[in-house]
């Protein structure tokens, strides 16, 4: 099931008469000293219009932001005031949206303008047309605010189509228009960023969906069947391994996680290559790994029976690279970018793997099977040692990989795990796109705690159950990937999934993350090498 499009464009014409149903505008908070509004003690916060909103601002004679804080207004980040224009300027409705404090001598953070954006946007949902007038200096700093609004104001409008057989009345449809207002709608810079822009949310958009399906419509063969459907059609190379070949290339990791299922295990491999694309050589070759575990049960290890359906989202990081490449295929970076998503659905049965298994992995090392509730790390080990085999410049794998993530770091946070100075760039490219990840380190005392007494490796450290779990998993990884490969693993366990009531760009359910992260590493290193 696919969301609803929203289409994305320019406009330069006077914000106060544009012909739209809403007109947004940003709104500051700003706190001055009481001795200069008559009290006698403490501070009075007043509001300040962002730039864009002065012809809005003059239709309503000066009294615009006095009316709105009669509504309310704070001008605090998210918040949202809508005021009837009553024919005062062309739109009928005015929209603010704030930004928190004014920056001094700055406009505000590019995620500033993308929640803010996003926010308004999905507060609007039923209008047919609307337009955003929020601050977009013109220096340098004008492409990274201009793209950070229009992502926000298409994710802002994303739904999951869902399942439901009767309307809902209160279920109003997505906003089917938004133009962004600029100074110069035909500015082939502005127009590159719109362009970006759609192509990205569309991707973000895309992983949500897959996260988002139930996982009876979205088992390893259909999730596989639709990956590889949607990669041809993007003119992207595509190999399926079905459980044959899996056997038959040695992939034990993959199908040991799989064979418990009646369902069986897939990898997709999806490749980009520029010079195919026309954009010319590649200048370097990137490998993406994610994790798709379909549902994730736990095995024989079962999981707790509270939250256990959170688990359709445990093939986030396939889903994630998936769409990406879908993105770079539009894009046409100068940067061959290969993809590997091992697939499986992680159940109890006859057939399940066991606690104490021994599996040999596709690189020849034996893995001793410690919880089977640790699979994610079985099947990546074998699309890594895959990657790497294929050869790579730089990889960089994505999962939903431990319950240790959140408890470190929380529901907004990543943790990236590997190569030191790789992932110094990956927190600077999440940084970048409001996708914060924290770098974790990978001790030596965490893998001498997973020797085995009959294997190469056990699959965890035993001695210390699940003190330092996500570390566990970067250890584990790492015995994937060659020596010589600048790799980062991203665990996204906690920002893939978002369970509260929507909040900034991020709606109920899947996120997307870390698409855009992804897609700014590739531009990164298309750039930098």
């Amino acid at each position: 099931m696919t969301s609803p499009s929203t289409t994305l464009s320019l406009v330069d014409t006077d914000p106060a008469e544009l012909a739209v149903d809403a007109i947004v505008i940003g709104l500051h908070s700003q706190t001055t000293d009481a001795t200069t509004t008559g009290r006698t003690t403490g501070f009075a916060d007043t509001l300040l219009l962002a730039s864009g909103a002065e012809s809005i601002a003059a239709a309503f004679d000066g009294r615009l932001t006095e009316t709105l804080a009669l509504l309310g207004a704070t001008g605090g980040p998210g918040e949202v005031i809508k005021l009837a224009t009553l024919g005062t300027i062309t739109a009928p409705l005015v929209v603010a949206v704030g930004l928190g404090a004014e920056p001094s001598g700055a406009a505000p953070a590019p995620e500033t303008l993308r929640r803010a954006a996003a926010s308004a946007v999905r507060a609007l949902a039923g209008a047919e047309r609307v337009a955003l007038t929020l601050p977009v200096p013109d220096d340098e700093d004008a492409p990274a605010a201009l793209r950070a609004t229009a992502e926000g104001a298409l994710l802002g409008a994303y739904r999951f189509a869902g399942y439901k057989t009767r309307p809902q009345p209160n279920r109003r449809p997505v906003v089917s228009s938004i133009a962004v207002h600029v100074p110069d709608a035909a500015d082939e810079r502005a127009q590159a960023e719109i362009t970006r822009a759609t192509v990205v949310a569309r991707a973000v958009s895309r992983t949500r969906d897959w996260v988002n399906t139930p996982p009876n419509e979205l088992r390893p063969p259909s999730f596989a069947d639709s990956v590889a459907a949607a990669a041809r059609e993007a003119g992207l190379g595509v190999e399926v391994l079905d459980e044959q070949a899996l056997a038959a290339g040695g992939y034990g990791g993959i199908l040991a996680v799989g064979q418990g299922s009646e369902a069986p295990p897939r990898l997709v491999k999806l490749t980009y290559d520029p010079a195919t694309a026309g954009a010319g050589a590649a200048t370097k070759r990137v490998a993406l790994v994610g994790k798709g575990i379909t549902f994730d049960t736990g095995g024989v290890s079962i999981k707790p029976a509270q939250g256990m359906w959170e688990m359709k989202s445990d093939m986030a990081g396939a889903a994630a690279v998936a769409a990406s490449l879908l993105a770079i295929a539009e894009l046409k970076p100068t940067v061959a970018v290969t993809g590997y998503l091992p697939m499986a659905e992680n159940m109890p049965s006859g057939s399940a793997y066991r606690p104490g298994d021994v599996v040999t992995m596709y690189n020849g090392k034996r893995v001793e099977v410690l919880n089977t509730d640790a699979e994610g790390r079985m099947v990546l080990g074998d699309a890594m040692a895959r990657a790497c085999e294929d050869g790579c410049d730089y990889l960089i794998e994505t999962s939903t990989l431990t319950g240790g993530q959140v408890v470190a770091l929380g529901k907004r946070v990543a943790g990236v795990m590997g190569t030191s100075e790789f992932c110094q760039r990956v927190q600077v490219a999440g940084d970048a796109t409001g996708e914060p990840t924290w770098p974790m380190p990978l001790p030596d005392d965490v893998r001498k705690g997973m020797e085995s007494e009959v294997a190469d490796i056990s699959q965890v450290n035993a001695g210390m159950d699940r003190a330092g779990h996500m570390l566990q998993g970067g250890v584990f990884l790492r015995e994937f990937v060659t020596e010589d490969v600048p790799w980062a693993h991203i665990d996204i366990a906690g920002p893939s999934y978002h369970s509260g009531e929507p909040t900034g760009y991020w709606s109920k359910g899947g996120t997307g993350v870390p698409v855009r992260t992804l897609l700014e590493l590739v531009d990164d290193i298309a750039a930098n090498g």
